[in-house]
């Protein structure tokens, strides 16, 4: 195959056999937004030019929220407003609330709300709101929008060699990571949701081994989400409410922190360790972790998943006591009935 690469100066020929698209993805700005050097998207948060007196973010998702402690932690005054009714939406509700009563105390924080208009002057960037329990307007010194990324799929010219992109601007792929040009692969963010690194990378070796002449798929039963927050949220598999839309039946685990030995020990008691099980198998579906270091400590859940382990072989394994770790296995015997770390649930 033979690909020409061509902008304003130059003018290049490549020849392949193979090739992979791995372009990733740009933050999206709402439109309308002024031409202004005080309205941000990530890259420019990640720049750190400046730290404002006063900082808006518009977006209480993962990159709002992790900006949000940033500068917070640097001096800044910090505003968010999320359209959607609780901060970080993809993770349920009760899992966010330990780290959502922490932040309140030290930000306005906006659910349900929208900016409607953004006016820049000299002095400032003022904002006007739009939601029950938010003010009319405010002033600020900078305004990060955080509303998300849109694959970089568009100015490419892929319609000229015959890949297929879909509505939302993502290149489609089979199982082995083939365009619909069969030597063409595409990895990471470029491809769909979610848009992490370790999905990203974990596609390229699958890419990469297929192009090696091996038989590999990328086929994962859940990928891994973190927050690096303070405290951290971490989940996979199904949460709650995607539980619930899919009409599962489920029973569910839930163990505060405030009961552990370890998290006592290292000042660490804000937060909570919760797993969902299939009421018919007993087999896991999902799990997460609010609290210190929760990155880490899903990963035993994630592997769990993978097996198809149940509730009773999870809190027959031997957690190393006193860890944070053993919180997963304490969330498993609350369903099993076996906790006796914690009152057990009132049955119902």
């Amino acid at each position: 195959s033979t690909l020409i690469v061509q902008d304003s100066d130059t003018k290049m020929t490549v020849k392949f056999s193979n090739a992979i698209i791995a372009t990733g993805s740009a933050p999206f700005i709402l439109p309308g937004l002024p031409d202004d050097p005080r309205i941000w998207d990530s890259s420019d948060a990640l720049a750190l030019k400046t730290v404002p007196e006063k900082l808006l973010i518009i977006g209480g998702g993962v990159i709002g929220m992790e900006m949000a402690q940033v500068y917070s932690a640097l001096g800044s005054k910090i505003t968010i407003v999320e359209m959607l009714d609780h901060i970080i939406p993809p993770a349920d509700k009760d899992l966010i609330q330990p780290l959502f009563l922490k932040l309140k105390k030290k930000y306005q924080i906006f659910t349900k709300t929208k900016v409607t208009k953004i006016t820049v002057t000299d002095k400032n960037i003022v904002a006007r709101f739009e939601g029950a329990k938010s003010s009319d307007s405010g002033a600020f010194d900078a305004v990060l929008v955080a509303v998300g990324r849109r694959p970089n799929s568009k100015e490419l010219g892929l319609e000229n060699i015959g890949v297929t992109i879909n509505k939302q601007g993502f290149i489609e792929t089979n199982e082995k990571l083939q365009t619909s040009l069969p030597n063409v692969y595409a990895v990471g963010d470029v491809v769909g949701e979610p848009m992490l690194a370790h999905k990203a990378s974990h596609e390229a070796k699958v890419a990469a081994e297929n192009i090696a002449g091996q038989n590999v798929i990328f086929n994962p039963k859940t990928i891994p989400s973190v927050a690096y927050t303070s405290p951290e949220i971490a989940w996979m598999g199904l949460t709650e409410k995607e539980a619930k839309k899919s009409g599962i039946a489920y029973n569910k685990g839930k163990f505060p922190w405030g009961a552990s030995g370890r998290a006592l020990s290292v000042n660490a008691t804000t937060g909570v360790t919760k797993v969902l099980f299939d009421k018919k198998t007993g087999k896991i579906i999902g799990a997460g972790i609010c609290g210190s270091h929760a990155g880490e400590l899903i990963h035993e859940a994630l592997l769990a998943l993978e097996k198809g382990a149940t509730a009773e072989e999870i809190s027959q394994t031997i957690h190393a006591h006193p860890t944070l770790a053993e919180t997963f296995g304490f969330a498993a015997e609350i369903v099993t009935g076996a906790i006796t770390d914690t009152l057990p649930p009132r049955k119902k």
